[in-house]
């Protein structure tokens, strides 16, 4: 077995294992009581002439969306230093969206375990890779607030943004000032970030075999010069943003397939509001924020395109087929052959 097959499995142990398997009971029994609540005959009234023709273009445009996404972080690991072929980087990619998509709160911290296998899986150095992924995520947050801002200008326009809605528009709004202004402050102030954390791990590292302070601090300089190689290429960064916006676009979609699934039209500028907003349940401590997601597009359906609860739920169900379940299948047959690849 290569060491990039090793990667997967040495992450994934038994507790990591249980946890994954835990947390997917709970959110299925999350949802099957929704189901139940709103009514298994509404349900299936609603999925009753479902042309799948359209979910099938969901699912192409979810694995169009991770190919933009790969592609991104190839330009910004060139920027590191680090040329790996395309065909081979979009499997890794594949299959480290499976692993953080199938770990609780992968959505909201898999980066360590996503540079993790991309320095097994390549010839990059974990601070490499870590920097590379960390920075490519940074630029897909600019498309999720821009999307977002042009979904909710245009309801704050029609004036029909419900009170149910305002919370979450106020969570993106928060996001989109917060997040930016935490990223220039850190990057101001990184060497006394990496002093402070030094402060921090020096007594840990003297207190653990395995670890010296001599590493630490090495390791801490090596990603702060990965850090200043990325932040020195502008171009590359602008090329890393145009394909992060074309996931964009891919991953957005999949919820306007969705409702042409069972028959029932979302906006187009709807679209672009609802998936960001949803996208903040994802946090949920469940894989992929199953259970919190579905529940969240379903208020946002009701309250925005006026859909009843069993319609609003089927919406959900599929488009988390098409964006999620395609998502794990797909990444599974990807870390599947990164594990036996060679």
């Amino acid at each position: 077995m290569t060491t990039d097959g090793r990667a997967i499995l040495d992450f994934a142990d038994r507790k990591t294992l249980v946890r994954v398997l835990l947390g997917f009971v709970v959110a299925a029994l999350v949802l099957y009581l929704v189901a139940v609540g709103i009514g298994t005959e509404d349900l299936s009234r609603a999925f009753a002439d479902a042309k799948l023709r359209w979910l099938a273009l969901g699912c192409v445009s979810t694995a169009l969306c991770l190919v933009a996404w790969g592609k991104a972080w190839q330009v910004v690991l060139e920027v590191a230093g680090i040329d790996e072929p395309f065909r081979k980087l979009v499997v890794t990619y594949f299959a480290a969206t499976f692993a953080n998509y199938v770990t609780p709160l992968g959505q909201a911290g898999g980066e360590p375990f996503i540079a993790y296998v991309l320095s097994r899986d390549t010839e990059a150095s974990y601070e490499d890779s870590l920097a590379s992924v960390v920075t490519a995520d940074l630029l897909n947050l600019l498309p999720f607030f821009s999307f977002a801002a042009v979904g909710m200008g245009w309801l704050l326009w029609q004036a029909s943004l419900p009170a149910a809605v305002r919370p979450l528009a106020m969570g993106l709004l928060v996001l989109a000032v917060g997040v930016p202004a935490l990223t220039i402050a850190g990057w101001r102030f990184r060497e006394r970030l990496a002093r402070g954390f030094m402060r921090v791990a020096a007594p840990v590292a003297r207190r653990t075999p395995k670890l010296s302070v001599e590493g630490v601090h090495e390791r801490i300089h090596d990603l702060g010069a990965a850090f200043d190689r990325i932040a020195a290429e502008p171009r590359a960064l602008v090329r890393a943003l145009a394909f992060s916006y074309v996931g964009w676009v891919f991953f957005a979609l999949p919820l306007y397939f969705a409702g042409q699934t069972v028959g029932i039209p979302i906006g187009p500028l709807l679209v672009l509001f609802i998936v960001p907003a949803s996208t903040i349940a994802g946090i949920v401590p469940s894989p992929g924020g199953l259970g919190g997601v579905e529940i969240a597009l379903t208020a946002l359906l009701i309250g925005l395109v006026g859909l009843t609860e069993a319609e609003a739920y089927a919406v959900s169900l599929v488009y988390r087929v098409a964006s999620y379940w395609f998502a794990i299948g797909l990444g599974g047959l990807a870390a599947i052959y990164v594990i036996s690849r060679n």
